[in-house]
């Protein structure tokens, strides 16, 4: 675990960092009251969209340095669209235990309009490295676009402190659910689904 001390031991089993602080409390409570259900994703009703209120807009990514894709990626050019942005570094166990549901999302959601991209940013200095990112992305079999994050623009931007944590922007880019740590597929798809059924947004 990284940078794991006795106050995170408990959250040592979700993540792979400290806990991040950059948005409104009322997340937290948000991701445990969408814990409380385990059934399979199906699509919300408007008043059940009230489980994904408004965080905020997302800040724009600014990276320069992508892979599976020819050109870089940026929000203001994805409205329409549903980002799930996930904060990851290749050599978190946590993080490779996320990317099979990232991985069967983007293949089942990519046509309806969902967008993944895995914000890399490092911790370790091997990590940095372009060529050991890209072994990693071919390893993990990730064909969603990933950007390199090594100066931490985007990391900092989103006051992100944790690996992983996702962060799910809807059609008019403003963050509606995030998601610390690993576990909490079922809930996280439900949110992917709902967002996807908005006709253009926030209701």
């Amino acid at each position: 675990m990284k940078r794991i001390i006795s106050l995170f031991i408990g959250m040592a089993l979700a993540g792979c960092g400290p806990v991040a602080s950059g948005l409104p409390g009322n997340v937290q409570e948000q991701n445990n009251m969408t814990a409380q259900s385990s059934q399979a994703p199906t699509p919300l009703q408007s008043s059940q969209v009230a489980l994904y209120p408004d965080l905020g807009v997302a800040p724009e990514l600014a990276n320069q340095v992508w892979l599976n894709t020819d050109h870089p990626l940026r929000l203001k050019e994805l409205r329409g669209k549903v980002v799930l942005l996930e904060m990851w570094t290749f050599d978190c166990i946590n993080c490779q235990h996320v990317v099979p549901s990232l991985r069967k999302w983007y293949q089942k959601y990519q046509a309806q309009g969902l967008v993944i991209i895995g914000n890399h940013y490092p911790e370790f200095a091997y990590e940095r490295d372009l060529g050991n990112l890209k072994v990693a992305v071919k390893q993990l079999d990730i064909q969603y676009p990933v950007t390199q994050d090594n100066d931490g623009l985007t990391w900092s931007n989103y006051h992100n402190e944790y690996w992983p944590t996702g962060y799910l922007i809807d059609k008019l880019g403003h963050i509606r659910y995030r998601q610390i740590g690993e576990g909490n597929y079922a809930q996280m798809e439900a949110a992917i689904v709902a967002l996807l059924n908005e006709p253009g947004g926030l209701q």
